[in-house]
């Protein structure tokens, strides 16, 4: 891989402590004031407070929380219509799908013919987040994926594809009805291995239950494994110890629940079409146990079929107390910020509860909360509120931010993809990171920062992306930036501000891209322009979305 970005040595001086910073949860230079925006107010300078107007300020920040990254047209778009107006429209969008009918045939045994199916779905995940309208959707739904998971670690590429276009059909519905589908969905069923699952009986004595996705869809996907109050916070005993939400014998009785599902129709192993239907109860009667069961206290009748306790379970799940603050709690940390406040979550797990899941009332409660929106004044938000860029986000942010239709490719065939965080790759079904990692040293909330690593940060300074987006043509444009660096350092400053900091770029970064552009390597002034763009944003003051 090509590694032609160079900073001089005062640079990284400069951003090793920088980021360092970010790791710990600090913000902006303590009393330092942003650089002004550079552009006039019909463009979208920003608005007194008490103007109803939606800033240009605002506007990109509503961006960073909704789509993949802010583009000059997406914010332009979201000031015209105004937040509520826009998400409304982004509802009303039919779901992008990824094509998936030139993988729906290959023979994963033979290297070559694998090889390239994965690489396929890589490019084809990336052009999904980049170049899709829906973008509130795709948001959504690779929100989900994150802790609602299937991983192409174990799940052939179609199987990842398919079940990205499955959360996509899924996003903006119900979420009991998501964890219906989920349990039939045949790419989860191959991945938490719920189609092994079938009863020891004297029809298949070498049979035996198997609980992995019993235990997943309470500890990852609805419940999790302490009870929890309203707003998040945990339930304790008498003693002071947090209150088991389940035991292993729950577990042990929902996995009996959970038995006799299996793919419908017959397919040849090199058909992949079997991903894209639901899994159907086995008509074999020995492979789903009937007998009575009893799960979280709850009695299951003798005598029932599959979909008929599959239909309990949801019922279940869905009246208990944890799932409301649960799942709040997750889609804020992946759409706004990564510690919210007790208070937050209370009132969207309100919205939660008194709509029985209705996941377009849901993310409407998130985005417009009077917390979610807080920091659409310049200097308004908290310094503990806000999420650090996620590599995916970083990533995406930087390619839509220089209008990019693809990502980036090393040669004709091998997309360029985060070090450490590939899309529907998960390593195991616990995703990424944690929801309830801590960033070091302290008792704030940041799960995105166990991203933040050495391999990470030298991907983005080192990994040859300044030659790569050279290489790419007309699939992205970065001459607006060379243009500028050619103008002058202040000018290529300028636009960097207002197409990545939404046109509040601290006063101490500014000044330091200004310092740095005379001995910026490059051959031309578009590399240039895009090695010092992409130090600035591997600094804090990008890596964090406020």
């Amino acid at each position: 891989m090509p590694t032609s970005f160079r900073l001089p040595r005062p640079a990284r001086a400069w951003l090793i402590p920088a980021v360092l910073a970010v790791i710990a949860g600090c913000s902006r230079d303590a009393g330092e004031s942003p650089a002004p925006a550079q552009f006039s107010a019909s463009s979208g300078q920003v608005q007194p407070a008490a103007s109803k107007a939606v800033s240009y300020y605002a506007a990109a920040r509503f961006a960073d929380q909704v789509s993949f990254g802010a583009t000059p047209a997406l914010v332009a778009e979201i000031q015209a219509k105004g937040f509520e107006r826009w998400i409304d429209e982004q509802f009303a969008l039919p779901p992008s799908k990824i094509d998936l009918t030139p993988i729906v045939n290959y023979d994963s045994q033979i290297r070559e013919q694998g090889d390239a199916a994965y690489r396929y779905s890589t490019s084809q995940v990336w052009t999904s987040f980049l170049d899709v309208p829906d973008q509130l959707r795709r948001r959504v739904s690779w929100s989900l994926s994150q802790f609602v998971v299937v991983s192409m670690a174990k799940v052939e590429p179609y199987g990842g594809l398919s079940y990205s276009n499955f959360l996509q059909q899924q996003a903006f519905g119900n979420y009991g009805e998501l964890i219906r589908a989920v349990t039939m969905n045949p790419a989860m069923g191959v991945y938490l291995d719920n189609l092994e699952n079938r009863p020891t009986s004297n029809e298949c004595r070498w049979c035996s239950p198997n609980e992995n996705y019993a235990r997943e869809l309470m500890q990852l996907f609805t419940l999790g494994v302490v009870k929890l109050n309203l707003d998040g916070s945990l339930q304790r005993d008498a003693a002071g110890k947090p209150v088991e939400t389940y035991s292993q014998k729950d577990v042990e009785e929902l996995a009996r629940a959970l038995t006799g599902w299996r793919m419908e129709g017959n397919y040849e192993r090199t058909d992949y079409r079997r991903y894209d239907r639901e899994l159907v109860p086995d008509p074999w009667r020995a492979a789903h146990d009937r007998g009575a069961k009893t799960v979280l206290g709850r009695a299951f009748p003798a005598g029932v079929e599959a979909r008929q306790e599959l239909d309990i379970i949801v019922s279940l799940l869905m009246a208990h107390q944890n799932i409301a603050p649960f799942v709040s709690v997750r889609l804020i940390q992946h759409l706004v910020t990564s510690d919210p406040s007790p208070a937050y979550v209370a009132r969207v797990a309100t919205v939660f509860r008194s709509t029985s899941g209705d996941m377009k009332s849901v993310i409407k409660a998130i985005l417009l909360d009077p917390e979610a929106r807080r920091g659409d004044q310049i200097g308004s938000e908290g310094t503990q509120f806000g999420k650090m860029r996620e590599p995916v986000l970083w990533y995406t942010g930087l390619l839509r931010g220089l209008s990019c239709k693809r990502a980036l490719k090393w040669s004709d065939v091998e997309t360029i993809t985060t070090s450490s965080q590939r899309p529907f790759d998960a390593t195991s079904v616990f995703s990424y990171y944690l929801p309830t990692d801590r960033a070091p040293g302290s008792n704030l909330l940041a799960p995105e920062q166990r991203l933040l690593t050495a391999e990470e940060l030298s991907w983005r300074l080192g990994g040859g992306l300044a030659e790569a987006v050279k290489r790419v043509g007309a699939d992205c444009d970065a001459s607006p930036f060379g243009r500028a660096f050619s103008a002058s350092p202040a000018a290529f400053a300028d636009l960097v501000n207002e197409r990545f900091f939404r046109g509040a770029m601290p006063a101490t970064l500014r000044q330091t891209l200004i310092d740095l552009a005379p001995t910026t390597w490059g051959d031309t002034p578009d590399q240039k322009a895009i090695s010092l763009l992409l130090f600035a944003l591997s600094t804090p003051y990008y890596g964090v979305i406020r």
